[in-house]
């Protein structure tokens, strides 16, 4: 079996000591455990890779429920596809762990970032803002000039304004591994990972810190 990922949750952060007793921060992840719901296979789908059922919930509509039936009839509240290859020994319904990484592995991170709602310039893209004296009144925060009139005559496509800003998909690559504690089915990686406590983790397999 050669599933490369894995579902979990965010837990928050901490620290950790090294054995020189250098203080190490980390993110606490869920890590699973997730049930394999759905396979897909190159001669059939044209790609490889596994569904994956995470955090069980009493009920899900009649649709779902119908589609998770075969993997033990459990419900989810999360269902994501992972990557894998030869799945010709994977079944629906089998468990999915932790035990899929060890320390010193690289892996890459998927959450979705805080959302932060509408916000202005200088919060969004870090604007210094309008001066504060000189008879300026009400423009600390505004953005300034987004385009003049003769030319460009337009607002550019890309120009910074204000909107709406977080509440996306992000992706770190090479976040080493630290430690795993296989009895509660926690992973340790080094640094912050994107997203609120509980929000939803993505974690799939990289290289070895060795390698």
């Amino acid at each position: 079996m050669a599933v490369y990922g894995l579902l979990g949750s965010k837990i928050g952060m901490t620290q950790l000591y090294s054995e020189s007793g250098e203080s190490i921060p980390v993110t606490a992840l869920k890590a699973g455990p997730c049930y394999v719901t759905q396979i897909r296979l190159k001669g059939k789908d044209g790609y490889e890779a596994v569904q994956l059922g995470f955090k069980e919930v009493k009920r899900r509509n009649r649709p779902e429920s119908g589609h998770l039936r075969p993997s033990g009839g459990k419900n989810f509240r999360h269902l994501r596809e992972v990557p894998g290859e030869a799945l010709g020994e994977v079944e629906v319904g089998q468990l999915v762990d932790v035990t899929l990484f060890k320390a010193g592995d690289l892996i890459e991170v998927t959450g979705t970032s805080k959302g932060r709602g509408f916000t202005g310039v200088v919060k969004r893209h870090g604007f210094a803002g309008g001066p504060k004296t000189h008879g300026q009144s009400d423009r600390h925060r505004a953005p300034g000039s987004i385009g003049g009139t003769t030319y460009p005559g337009r607002v550019r496509k890309g120009q910074r304004m204000p909107g709406h800003w977080g509440a996306e998909r992000v992706t770190l690559k090479k976040v080493e591994v630290i430690q795993t504690d296989l009895d509660r089915n926690v992973l340790f990686v080094k640094g912050a990972v994107p997203g609120a406590r509980d929000g939803l983790i993505i974690m799939r397999k990289g290289t070895s810190k060795e390698s």
